[in-house]
């Protein structure tokens, strides 16, 4: 895809200044939207440049402080994601420049809207992660919403069943022990650390304020947790609160999916408690592959996302 020829990196660098990014319909209800970027697939300069642009003084300031040209290349991307995929559900009537963001007061980000963004969905939901080969961002609409991505062949520092014991509930850790093979102890423990993120993310109250170990993710039909479920789909995730804890519920919906055969993404959603066990609590998800301003490719039905677990 890149590096472009020199003469249409020109022409589309003429562009770039201009209100020309592809808006985008707001999620119905149920639906999750993913927009990813690959940071290797961007290996032109001049277009780095001019997403510098976009961001805000503070942006700028905290991706230069970044010691390492990946580390701030991806810390950039994620910046420019972020207000590109905003602006395109305003219809792109508001410019990615003009976003102002907030923390809650756990820290997780939030958008700030304007007195004159008059118009425009207050309710829209987003939420970041990323690892050094992908940089995703979730919107959903009303509904809270958190992600995580993660590679597949992710190696953790230690040991799958050592980090187990140290972050995950009892359950957890005994469905993994059940498992046979290090190779499918690592898949499972991956799954289950990308769910587990999006679940704290969405709650807004990240690590410290929803341990690990303080709750566990399970499978509905069978109330405990099965390989061969995660592998089939259909199936409606579901989490449990181990003890009695003020900050973790049980009225979310999770979705787990393969994207590009290279990573694992979770989503959770805040779901209506009046609509649990109900068919349409699947989730939805359109996923698309992007470098704002230059090319959108939408994966859903490319057979580059596959649905492992809670989505219709």
């Amino acid at each position: 895809m890149l590096p472009l020829p020199s003469n249409l990196v020109a022409r589309r660098l003429v562009a770039f200044a201009l209100p020309s990014l592809p808006s985008a319909p707001l999620p119905s209800p149920r639906e999750a939207h993913l927009w990813c970027v690959k940071p290797d697939e961007l290996k032109d300069a001049s277009i780095l440049q001019e997403y510098m642009k976009i961001l805000s003084p503070c942006e700028k300031e905290n991706v230069l402080s970044i010691k390492g040209e990946v580390l701030q290349k991806c810390a950039l991307l994620s910046r420019v994601l972020v207000r590109t995929t905003l602006s395109r559900y305003t219809d792109c009537r508001i410019n990615p420049r003009s976003f102002k963001f907030k923390k809650n007061r756990f820290g997780k980000p939030e958008v700030e809207w304007q007195q004159n963004d008059v118009g425009f969905p207050p309710s829209l939901q987003f939420n970041v992660s990323h690892t050094s080969s992908l940089i995703a961002c979730g919107i959903s609409v009303n509904d809270p919403i958190g992600i995580d991505v993660e590679e597949k062949q992710r190696r953790p520092n230690a040991s799958v069943l050592s980090l187990a014991n140290r972050y995950f509930s009892p359950p957890e850790v005994q469905y993994l022990n059940s498992l046979e093979g290090s190779d499918n102890q690592k898949i499972e423990f991956i799954k289950l650390w990308t769910l587990k993120e999006a679940y704290v993310k969405a709650l807004g109250r990240g690590f410290s304020g929803a341990p690990f170990r303080k709750f566990t993710i399970r499978f509905e039909t069978r109330r405990d947790l099965v390989s061969q479920k995660l592998k089939t789909g259909g199936f409606r995730i579901v989490v449990e609160p181990v003890s009695d804890h003020e900050t973790l519920t049980a009225n979310w919906q999770f979705a787990l999916a393969e994207i590009t055969e290279s990573h694992f993404a979770a989503i959770c959603m805040g779901m209506d408690e009046n609509d649990t066990g109900k068919e349409h609590d699947l989730l939805k998800l359109k996923v698309w592959k992007t470098l704002p301003y230059i090319e959108d490719e939408c994966l859903s039905d490319s057979g580059a996302v596959i649905k492992i677990s809670g989505l219709s």
